[in-house]
């Protein structure tokens, strides 16, 4: 039987116990955590095998009403209002989203495998080329595209968008699509020739295609950064990918239009 990770309970309990405290989550937020529940128990018992695939199903519903924000109980806040970080930009704002966490939370609660545990060093060394690699390929790609250009800034706000790319949005995203479908695929894929780069490639389309809302570029520019934190992932690990996507998106942040020119 495997050990629960009580550090990974303790923080979903006490931030989510904060939140609920504070009015920015509601009882109805407790539909979808009983539904996640169910799915985590379906996924974890090995008695019922049709049970394991429906729990998994379950999971990827959810998964992608909480990215949308379909479910109710979940009163995200305004961390930064509407407004422009460069003249020539589109208008930015951003919101501290409580349901989106929930998929990383059970990710790593209920299939502790996603993290691909691999050495220190190797991490590190992954990180370095996949965050190179992704720098060419999605910022030189952007600026070749026009949708954004050198732009130099750290705005007064800098602080809380790093920590919400890092924790509310890189972390969950990372563990959702390198961890849990780049190595789900990877293990469906074992016995095929080249499995794990078909794997890698899949679940980089998919994350190029989750951002079709802005655009066919950025279906083009997440794809390609896709492939560079799923090598990170591959040979890294998911600290690998998470500190990769983090780079990539500070890199874009801080030194490049945020998010895009405005047309």
């Amino acid at each position: 039987m495997i050990g629960l990770p009580w550090i990974y309970l303790s923080l979903l309990t006490i931030g989510y116990g904060l939140a609920l405290t504070y009015g920015h989550l509601g009882w109805l937020a407790g539909i979808s955590v009983a539904l996640l529940l169910t799915a985590g128990f379906a996924v974890r018992q090995q008695q019922v095998r049709i049970g394991h695939y429906l729990g998994h199903g379950l999971f990827i519903f959810m998964a992608l009403a909480l990215a949308l924000h379909w479910l109710p109980g979940f009163y995200n806040g305004r961390g930064i209002n509407p407004q422009r970080f460069t003249d020539d930009a589109v208008t930015f704002a951003l919101y501290l989203n409580l349901d989106k966490p929930l998929i990383g939370f059970w990710l790593l609660l209920v299939c502790p495998w996603i993290v691909g545990r691999r050495s220190l060093r190797l991490g590190v060394y992954a990180t370095a080329l996949s965050l190179s690699l992704g720098a060419v390929l999605a910022l030189g790609g952007a600026l070749l595209l026009g949708v954004i250009i050198w732009a130099p800034k750290w705005p007064d706000q800098a602080w809380l968008w790093l920590l919400n790319n890092l924790l509310l949005v890189t972390l969950v995203e990372e563990a959702l699509f390198r961890g849990y479908i780049q190595g789900g695929l990877t293990r469906c894929f074992k016995n095929l020739p080249y499995g794990e780069n078909l794997a890698l490639l899949l679940a980089s389309l998919l994350f190029g295609l989750a951002h079709v809302g802005a655009g066919w570029q950025w279906v083009l520019l997440a794809s390609l950064a896709g492939v560079s934190y799923g090598l990170a992932y591959r040979f890294g690990g998911l600290g690998a990918a998470i500190a990769t996507h983090f780079g990539l998106n500070l890199l874009h942040f801080g030194l490049f239009t945020y998010p895009m020119l405005a047309s």
